[in-house]
């Protein structure tokens, strides 16, 4: 098995998927933080602070844990509609009043990198819009029975059923999905990682 080239400070499979996809080898490192968005915080300095904060958490806990010494990868993503954050939803009726908000209009989703390294942490930050088609009630119903929305930022997976609702996409797929494979690509190429940097 290859070495890893860096920790990933996340749980989300998909962007352990797409690492995979892009031939990075990694091991998952374990970096809780508190993710309560800061009163008046705005969507674009909310995810570049997670980003950042997890990618620290990362390179501490590495350190804590007396890891060989790795560069660290985090990132955050974030669903915004009209200047507000759609988190993960609490409940089935949360996710019912988020995509009822998200039908038939263009919201968008941001996405930061961080990367630690011994020589500091850089952070990027990625901006896609997406456009749903107007939803029925019973097209919602079905989703949201579905389970899928649970656990994602805005009650939805465009890499799941949800690709169904879109009607149009500006910028990157993998970006909304929590991890932009050519912003990711080009971020670790500049350290000298991945398969952009030879």
């Amino acid at each position: 098995m290859p070495k890893p080239q860096l920790y990933l400070a996340s749980g989300s499979p998909r962007r352990q998927e797409l690492l995979v996809q892009i031939g990075v080898h990694f091991e998952r490192i374990s970096a809780p933080i508190d993710e309560t968005p800061f009163p008046n915080e705005t969507a674009k300095d909310y995810v570049l602070r997670l980003a950042k904060a997890k990618a620290e958490s990362g390179w501490q806990a590495m350190l804590a844990q007396d890891k060989h010494p790795l560069p660290v990868l985090a990132a955050d993503t974030t669903v915004v509609l009209d200047g507000q954050i759609l988190g993960k939803p609490l409940d089935a009726n949360d996710a019912t009043a988020m995509l009822e908000q998200l039908s038939g209009r263009s919201h968008e989703v941001l996405t930061s990198l961080g990367l630690r390294t011994n020589t500091g942490i850089e952070i990027i930050l990625s901006l896609s819009t997406v456009t749903f088609m107007p939803l029925s009630p019973a097209q919602i119903a079905a989703y949201v029975a579905s389970g899928e929305p649970m656990d994602k930022a805005g009650s939805y997976g465009i890499q799941g059923r949800a690709g169904l609702f879109i009607s149009d996409l500006q910028g990157s797929f993998s970006g909304v999905m929590g991890l932009p494979l050519h912003d990711t690509a080009a971020l670790l190429a500049r350290h000298g990682l991945g398969f952009l940097a030879g």
